[in-house]
This record gives structure tokens, sequence and C-alpha cells, in this order.
């Protein structure tokens, strides 16, 4: 019957099949853009990543690396790039931690610009784009100067479709079985062609997204001690992503212009219901509570770019203009009925608590930038320009204050609305930008080099108070050409990471770690970091590439927690905790990767790709020596695609793991440890123009577990005299999809 509607669903676009089946053999080879019949069947031979011409080292892949295993997003895509981890929740890839570093190290770019995101760090939260929507991902593992120095850890680059991407165009329809047997579905749409004196190229989809996961906590009062008591927990996130993306690109007035925009909003709903058992035992006369917690969100991304070029004063200019905004609207509540407080057993409820809580956040960006590049010599080139970004962000929350009901008080009955009073908290961020910069680029033999200085000025303003400041980025990059197969790389830049915004507040917020309350600091400076990579790559046969690359970050001036020594709201031996820059911190790693074709064995339609990555750290705390928060010690991906041309068929897999990672804050300390993950795909062409792909993914029900080793205070964490040792595991079963794709 599952299988019956995942088979419906699918087949739905073969009412266009027909027509467009018709018409493919009127088709011609096209010049320039890629035909919808190329990008829709990709049978035949295997894809590999690409082999780049940047003189930064850069791992670059097409749609149609990932397209095969059908990701939902452009994190599900970037699971098989190396050394990019995830702290996510079982089938959630969201905040990229590239190099296993927290995703505020990572700069997120879309089509080569900054984008805003919802998150305190700054960072883009890359399942908030649909994989639908990407030409390609391209990794950049340093930093050059006409790139915003956001990017200690390197740079993710989202490359939408252009209008000279496509001709023609295709349907993309199918059904999504769940871990809890619910069917959602996924259609999407784009066309690309000529429209008046310009091409256009238009896109949309719609796809649901279901995220069902069980949960199961053991709290104990210490390690090896007594089981105080257990929470078994359901987690399901609910929700449909909608897409609209549109490029249009036309000669003017002697250049080009360029238009684009995308559109992504987000209607989710994360309903999280608990029971709470006393020792364990999981009986109605040992429940101690009783949670439901749903939160309500919706989200919508827009980007709009414009860009002119035309050659000009002995180069050639470019004008860029940009708008983008992230608005993320939430509404939460929280339920609980607390029993055996006074010895009666449920039903005969203690205590009721309803909390409630709105949170709206607009986050607006205009940019803008001029830059031109001009030969100056022989095989040297000059580039130079400004880049302006102006940032307003407004964060307003409506928190109600708490209801609470203990019996016998409790009215009879009890009101279906509790009697609410609403606080109102907002902030404001202004953030202006000017960033000069110059580079040089040229070739000498079987040398290509760049070398640049950047200057970003940053003036912020929260809350009333200024923080301004400036800092000079220099970078350096050569490629020398050891051979036609082989090469060495060789990068030096310096980079910025700017403190979260949640930092900056000058606010004091009570209990906010652990006993302790914190106190924003809007004075912060930003962290900085020389960096240094170095790699090798070495082609094999026509299109395989097999690279190694070691990297290493110093930073300055980090980000940590302090403390003031004054008294915090709790009373005698509690205290304001603040933030400050304090220490310094060393990145480092080695990167191998692997993807070829077996063409040199004979197997022309067996491609193979192999990833790992090998992370440390080093940073020192007030308890001692510690990696960077929550980096794993290693990443690895693996697997294969296989091609048989003649039956219009292909299969294949890929296998990944993350090693456990360590995070140390105030109070608390975390291991997460995540089995692994295993994909499948099978797909047969079955008209010229139609592909029929089945794929899977999850299929080892991989668990995400954790240990939280948890203390009333930091002289309690030194001491190590717990609070509270818990252990929580959090599983989910696969996710299946059958997809059509269609040409026309």
């Amino acid at each position: 019957m599952k299988i019956g509607l995942l088979l419906g669903a699918a087949l739905a676009p073969l009412a266009f099949a027909g027509a467009a089946f018709a018409q493919s053999g009127q088709d011609t080879a096209p010049q320039g853009p890629v035909s919808s019949l190329d990008e829709v069947i990709v049978t035949g031979e295997p894809v590999m990543r690409n082999r780049t011409d940047d003189v930064v080292s850069t791992l670059s892949y097409d749609l149609e690396f990932f397209q095969r295993f059908e990701p939902l997003t452009v994190g599900d895509a970037l699971k098989r790039v190396p050394s990019v981890t995830f702290l996510s929740d079982v089938l959630e890839s969201d905040g990229v931690r590239l190099r296993g570093i927290d995703p505020g190290y990572t700069q997120i770019l879309i089509n080569g610009e900054r984008v805003p995101g919802g998150e305190a760090d700054r960072s883009f939260f890359v399942d908030r784009i649909p994989a639908e929507l990407i030409d390609r991902v391209e990794v950049v593992r340093s930093s050059s100067a006409n790139r915003s120095g956001d990017a200690l850890a390197g740079t993710i680059n989202i490359v939408l479709r252009d209008a000279l991407a496509l001709d023609g165009g295709y349907i993309r329809a199918g059904a999504i079985l769940f871990p809890d047997d619910e069917v959602g579905t996924t259609f999407g749409a784009v066309y690309g062609g000529e429209v008046g004196p310009g091409r256009l190229l238009i896109g949309a989809s719609v796809q649901d997204r279901r995220n069902p996961k069980n949960k199961f906590s053991q709290r104990f009062d210490e390690p090896g001690g007594t089981l105080d008591n257990v929470e078994v927990q359901t987690d399901v996130r609910d929700g449909t992503d909608y897409s609209f993306n549109a490029a249009y690109e036309v000669e003017v007035g002697g250049g080009t212009l360029d238009l684009s925009g995308v559109f992504v909003r987000t209607d989710r709903l994360q309903d999280e219901d608990s029971i709470e058992y006393q020792d364990g035992i999981q009986t109605e006369p040992n429940i101690l509570s009783i949670n439901d917690n749903d939160v309500d969100i919706q989200t919508d991304n827009l980007a709009l770019r414009a860009r002119y070029e035309r050659d000009m004063l002995g180069g050639e200019t470019r004008i860029k203009l940009g708008y983008a905004s992230f608005d993320d609207d939430q509404e939460e509540f929280e339920n609980e009925a607390e029993y055996l407080r006074d010895g009666l057993p449920f039903p005969e409820e203690d205590r009721y608590t309803a909390e409630l809580e709105f949170r709206d956040l607009q986050d607006e960006e205009m940019s803008f930038a001029v830059e031109h590049t001009r030969p100056v010599g022989d095989d040297v080139e000059m580039e130079f320009g400004i880049q302006a970004v102006s940032k307003d962000r407004d964060s307003t929350t409506v928190v109600a204050d708490r209801v609470r009901f203990n019996i016998p008080n409790a009215p009879t009955p009890r009101p279906a609305q509790p009697p609410f009073v609403f606080n109102t908290n907002n902030y404001i961020i202004e953030e202006t930008r000017f960033d000069p910069y110059v580079m040089f680029s040229g070739e000498a033999g079987a040398l290509k080099w760049e070398a640049g200085l950047r200057y970003e000025t940053t003036d912020t303003t929260i809350a009333g108070i200024d923080n301004d400041f400036a800092v000079l980025l220099p970078s350096a990059s050569l490629r020398f050409r050891l051979s036609d197969s082989d090469r060495l790389t060789l990068s030096v830049a310096r980079t910025v990471r700017r403190a979260d915004f949640d930092d900056l507040a000058p606010v004091t917020l009570e209990e906010e770690r652990g006993d302790n309350d914190f106190r924003g600091n809007p004075l912060l400076e930003p962290e900085t970091a020389w960096g240094v990579d170095l790699g090798f790559e070495r082609r094999l046969g026509r299109r395989g590439v097999i690279g190694i690359n070691a990297f290493y970050r110093d930073v300055t001036d980090l980000i940590e927690d302090v403390n003031t020594g004054l008294e915090g709201s709790g009373g005698p031996g509690t205290f304001i905790e603040s933030i400050d820059n304090v220490g310094d911190g060393q990145v480092y790693g080695l990167e191998f990767d692997l993807s070829t074709p077996l063409d040199f064995i004979g197997m022309e339609s067996t491609g193979v790709f192999l990833n790992a990555s090998w992370l440390d750290s080093t940073v020192e705390d007030v308890l001692g020596e510690r990696r960077f928060n929550s980096q794993s010690d290693y990443v690895y991906n693996f697997g294969f695609t296989h091609d048989i041309p003649t039956w219009g068929l292909a299969f294949g897999a890929t296998y990944r793991k993350q090693a456990d990672a360590f995070e140390r804050v105030y109070a608390e300390e975390i291991v997460t440890s995540y089995g692994a993950d295993l994909e499948i795909f099978i797909e047969k062409q079955i008209f010229s123009n139609t592909v029929i792909r089945l794929t899977g993914s999850n299929l080892l029900d991989s668990s995400k577990d954790e240990v939280f080793d948890k203390f009333g205070d930091q002289a309690d964490q030194i001491s190590r005299s717990y609070d509270e040792y818990e252990l929580e595991t959090e599983s989910a079963g696969p996710v299946y999809q059958l997809v059509m794709r269609v040409a026309f």
C-alpha cells in the first residue's frame, strides 16, 4: 500500500511525458546552456567532482554529483563534502560546521554574495535552501581580497542556476515516505530559454519535510550513581518548503545586465511531547510530569540581485546592487502538568504550568559594490573596488508571565486560556560596513598567483551603544603546475569572525548560565586568525581527481565567557557572567578527497568517491586545555555509482560517519555521538526524456547520543560536584523517496 502511494504520486508527471517525448526528437545539440534533457538524464557515465582553475584551493560539485540521491536541501547535499560536519538533530542538516568548528566561523554565500541568517552567530542555515535550486556548490578553503573576510574556517558558495544555465524545462514530482509512515509530496518545475532580447530562467518548487524522532533520557545524581528519573519524548518536525527563483540576462548599453531573485518560505510545526517517570519505572503511578511543547514557525528568505558588467576604462567594470531579508516568526507554548509533589499519583494533578512566547526576527541587508579589473602588465591583472553593506536587525520577543496553578488552589474548571500577562523585549542592531580592497593576479609559466589587501570597517550600534572597528586582511595564494596531471596550491590569509549578536546585547538575563546571570558586552572586538592551506592535487585519467590538503589557523582575541565577580539575581553564591576577548587558539587538520571513474581498470561506468578529514584544535579555558567546542575528531564519506547504459539503469550508495564532539561551557559539558548514515539510489530511464528514481536515506536508523555533565556553578564543575548526570538518545528511521523527472 505504501509503495503504491509513492508510485502513484511519482507517476503523476506522465501526463506531461507524452508531449515532451514527442518534442524531444526535434531537439538539437545545445550551444551554451545545458539542455533540459541533459539536466534530467544523467545516466550514462559517473559524475565526478570538478577540477577548478581557481588559484585558491576550491572544490566544486555540480548538482549532478548530488542529484541522484535526491537531497531535499543544500544541507542534505553538503553531507558528502569534505570537512563538513553538523551538530543537528537526526534527519536535520542545518548549520554547516566546516572543519568541525561552530557555524559562525563558516561563510555562506549565495552566488558569491553574503546572505543574512536568523542565527545569533550570523550563520545561515543551509537547510533553508531547497537542493533543486542549485547549479553547483563550491568549497573555498582560503580567503581572497575580493570576498568578505568572515571565513575563518572557509567558505561555502551556493551557486544557483542563472539565465544561461538551461535550454527548455523539466518537471520533478514524487512522494516521500517518512519514518512514521506518513507520506509527503515533492514537486518542482524549471524553465529556461530566450524571452524578448534576453534569456530567462524561472523555477518553483513545493516539498514536504517531516522529521519524526524518538528521544529517551536517563538522569542520575552523578556518573554511576542513583537513577533519579527517565523521560520518554516524541519530537516531530513537520513542515513544507515553498521556493521561487528567477534570473534574466540581457545586453544593455554595451554591457550585460543580470537580474536574479530567490524566495523561500518554510512553514513548520515542531511538536514535542514528553512524560517523565520517577526511578525509571514507566508506569502511571510513577509519572512525575507530562509536557506539551509546540513551536509554530514561518520563515521567509528573500534575495534580490542586480549586476551590470561593461568594458570601460581599459578593463571591465562591475556594479552590483543587492537586497536580502530574513523574516522569522515563531509562536511557542509549553504546558506542563506535575504529579507526586504531594504523594498522590496520576491522575491527581499537583501543579499546572503554562508558558507562551512570541518571537519575531527581521534581518535586512542592502549591499552595493563597484569593482574594476584591468591589465597592468604582461600576464598581470589588477582588481580593485569597494563593497558596502547596511544591516538592520530587529528582534522582538513577547513573553507571557508564567502562569502556575498549585492544587488545590487551581480554578475549577481550569480556564481554557490562562490569564497571561505579556512583556515585550526588543533590541535593534544597525551595522554598516565599507570594505575597500585591491588584488593583483597573474601567471608566469607554471605558476599562477594572486595577492591582495582588504580593509574591513564596521560600525555597529546595538541598544544605542556604538562599537566601531577596522581590520586589515592580507591574502595571497599560488598554484604551481608540477606536470600536466599534478599541481600544488598554497594560500595564506588573515580572516575575521564577528561577535554573536546575543553576546553584544547589553542586557542581563537571569539564570542564563546555570544559577548565574549573563550580561552581554557591546564592546567585544572580533576574533581574527592567520591561516595557511597547503595542498596537492593530481588528475586521474580523463575526469578523476585526488587531493590532499593541510590547514592551520592561529586565532587571537578568542571570545569566551568570563565571571564579573558581581553578585547575581540568585543572591550570595551566584554571579553575573559576561563575555570578553580572552586568549588564543589553534585549529588544524588534514583533508583527503578522491573522486574518479574506474576507467583505468576498464570500468568506465563506475565512479567512486572518498573523502576523509582529520580535525583538531587547541584552546584554553578556566578548566584547562580543550578543543574548540563540538569539533569532531574526524568525518569521512565514501560511495559509488554504477551505470548500465544499455539498460538505462543506474544505482549507487554512500556511507558517512562523524566522530564524537565535546563541548565545555559554563557549568555544563556535553559529548555528542552520531551513528553512521547509509544512503542508496536506483534509477531507470523509462523514456528518452524521463527518469524515475528511488532513494533511501538514514537506512541504518542512525541515532544521536548525548552525555550531559551538569553542575550548579563553575566551582562545582572544577571540583566535579555534580548537579545531574544525563544520558539522552535520539533516533529516527529511514526516509524513502520515489521521484520522476520529465524534460520538455
